[in-house]
């Protein structure tokens, strides 16, 4: 077996390895535990530690990002845990984009059938309540936005399947905003439009406009809201304080949840950028592993990259040939630096790794990665295989004080088998080399220089070596 095939073949051994590493990394992601008081900071709100947190009041749920699988698994152990406990309020604190790989309807349907008062957020400032975020705050019992916060539109729900989400009956934005006592009629503005905070309140979409998180519990105190258990008063603030030092709290304890570090983990590769960055970066390290003379931690390195990159995949609507364009991309330009020089595979390898990177996606357009990405992406791995590759190579496989145009004639030594690639040491430097005319040579013989191309020579055994009959 060749060198090179021995190393290509450890690199494909390291990927079972590493994804048995990621799947214990990841695999309980579908556990969201409670966090502690940390969380609390900030808000306005009087820390607990984890001792301090029993049975019954208020729990607030972190949703950060795309609504995937994790985050709807948080979503719904949250529901599940407040009803388990008794607590008074869910708070859902929700900023997204939307969902992906996720049926939002059963989250819809958790949501009316929880007898504990949800309430949705879409918050802090500058956040935004696109797509099932949007959705998930129609169908709750409250309905708020922070100052500086947006909401809609509520279409497409789900950015991998958008025309087909959207027609689904129990995502009927009226539908759901009528039964909590919302305007049918602002929850229709939703469908197709982004609505500020302000105008969100103004046409009756949303219940109120909170600037903290602290201000929208005790704002609810004295509320009556929709459950699935009937009509329900809300009891959430007490008076502390005299005089002008006066002021509102939440009378009870504040418990937070947000993903554990699996599933952040998981939540993280399923970013459309982080995902197409890792696979990428991952084929550049492997191929670079290659052309070395064995596995170390760029293999490594670039194995676990792909491994994760694979993992965002499963969970995003990736167009396979796309990512095939990818591999081709990195490829082509690997061949060229093969041959020591620019070339046709390396106008293919520029091409490919550009089309691959812009039609990677299918589904909605917001799941394409942003032009900046893309740019840096591709002018990163260009520079990185025909400047960095070809400088390491350069600097591992040659002897500065060696004239190679010189060495034609030269004998030297197989560092390892040349079949019909390998690599040769000639006047105390290794070089990669090709066989002339394809006459295999065992590592430990003689052989001899016949021709120099680019950062390649072509060598010859010292006796016996195939004869030329084209002169």
């Amino acid at each position: 077996m060749s060198p090179r095939l021995r190393r290509l073949l450890g690199c494909v051994l390291l990927l079972p390895a590493a994804t048995l590493l990621v799947e214990g990394w990841v695999g309980p992601s579908a556990r969201a535990e409670p966090n502690g008081a940390a969380s609390a900071r900030g808000r306005g709100i009087p820390a607990r530690s984890e001792r301090d947190q029993t049975n019954g009041g208020i729990m607030v749920t972190q949703v950060d990002g795309l609504i995937d699988p994790p985050n709807a698994t948080l979503i719904r152990s949250s529901i599940a845990a407040a009803n388990r406990r008794g607590a008074s309020l869910l708070v859902l604190q929700i900023d997204s984009g939307g969902s992906v790989d996720t049926d939002v309807a059963p989250l819809v349907r958790a949501i009316r059938r929880s007898r504990v008062p949800i309430a949705v957020w879409i918050g802090p400032s500058r956040a935004k309540g696109k797509g099932a975020a949007a959705v998930l705050a129609e169908a709750a019992s409250v309905a708020s936005v922070a100052s500086g916060a947006s909401v809609g539109p509520a279409y497409p729900v789900s950015l991998d399947h958008p025309s087909v989400v959207g027609r689904a009956p129990a995502l009927d934005l009226a539908v759901l905003a009528g039964s909590n006592g919302r305007s049918e009629s602002g929850a229709r503005a939703l469908v197709h439009r982004r609505l500020s905070a302000d105008d969100a309140r103004r046409r009756g979409a949303v219940d109120s406009v909170e600037p903290t998180l602290g201000e929208l519990i005790v704002s609810l105190d004295g509320r009556e809201v929709h459950t699935a258990a009937g009509p329900v008063t809300l009891s959430t603030a007490k008076v502390v304080g005299e005089g002008r030092a006066r002021r509102r709290q939440p009378n009870q304890t504040v418990h937070f949840r947000k993903l554990t570090l699996a599933g952040t983990a998981v939540h993280t590769l399923t970013s459309p950028s982080i995902a197409y960055l890792l696979f990428v970066a991952g084929l550049s390290l492997i191929v670079f592993e290659f052309f070395t003379a064995a596995i170390g931690l760029a293999g490594l390195v670039g194995a676990l990259s792909v491994v994760g990159a694979l993992v965002g995949f499963s969970h995003l609507p990736v167009q396979w040939w796309a990512a095939g364009l990818l591999m081709v991309g990195v490829l082509g330009f690997s061949i060229d630096v093969q041959a020591g020089g620019l070339g046709f595979w390396t106008t293919t390898g520029a091409i490919s790794l550009v089309a691959g990177s812009l039609a990677l996606y299918g589904g909605s357009s917001r799941l394409d990665v942003p032009w900046w990405m893309v740019t840096l992406v591709c002018l990163g791995t260009a520079l990185f295989m025909l400047a960095g590759m070809t400088a390491a190579i350069r600097s591992r496989f040659s002897t500065p004080t060696v004239g190679r145009e010189q060495m034609v004639g030269e004998m030297g030594q197989a560092e390892v088998d040349v079949a019909p690639d390998g690599v040769v040491r000639v006047r105390g430097g290794l070089w990669r080399a090709r066989t002339n005319r394809a006459t295999p040579i065992d590592a430990g013989h003689p052989i001899r220089v016949v021709s120099v191309e680019g950062l390649v020579l072509e060598v010859e055994p010292q006796e016996g070596g195939a004869k030329d009959y084209r002169h």
